[in-house]
């Protein structure tokens, strides 16, 4: 068997971090599991009722995107194992900030490195102070200091030769 062709699913900009994605891929085991068990509760009642449960705004986003019905027994099987390859296969931008970056704004860049750079990439975040501003990006491959302590740290001569003028 191949393994499955998981680049077919388009990610909401709500999915930000790997972690966020493993909470994708934690409910939609879990909505396995309870329309499992509604059918088995089917089976011996007789009723052949199947509704799935309520979904978090990401799982919900995630259906809608890529036109998903939860409903249709192979296919959630098949959503399954390709939420499982994605996970573990999906490449990370490592993105260190200044100050914390809140939801609207990491969304917001999510969104372009998936139309710019790869159309599942994810995002880890880490806070660092000492930036003072900007941000560090490091890729498998490359990184990247946009930080104002870097640049200060570039100009450093011109601003101790203005220092020196002040004196």
């Amino acid at each position: 068997m191949s393994e499955p062709a998981a680049t077919t699913y388009v990610l909401p900009s709500v999915l930000v971090t790997r972690a966020d994605l493993a909470r994708v891929v934690r409910e939609v085991e879990e909505v396995d599991n309870e329309l499992e068990a509604q059918k088995a509760r089917n089976r011996t009642t007789g009723k052949a009722e199947k509704h799935a449960p309520a979904t978090s705004r990401q799982l919900a986003d995630f259906l809608e995107l890529n036109k998903l019905d939860l409903t249709d027994d192979q296919g959630r099987m098949l959503l399954k194992e390709h939420l499982r390859v994605m996970k573990d296969g999906a490449p990370i931008i490592h993105m260190t900030f200044a100050v914390e970056a809140d939801p609207a704004s990491l969304q917001q860049l999510v969104a372009y490195l998936r139309k710019e750079i790869h159309p599942q990439a994810l995002l880890s975040v880490g806070l660092q102070p000492s930036l003072v501003g900007g941000a560090y990006v490091r890729t498998p491959n490359h990184v990247h200091d946009f930080s104002v302590r870097e640049l200060l740290a570039g100009k450093r001569e011109v601003i101790m030769h203005e220092l020196e003028g002040l004196l």
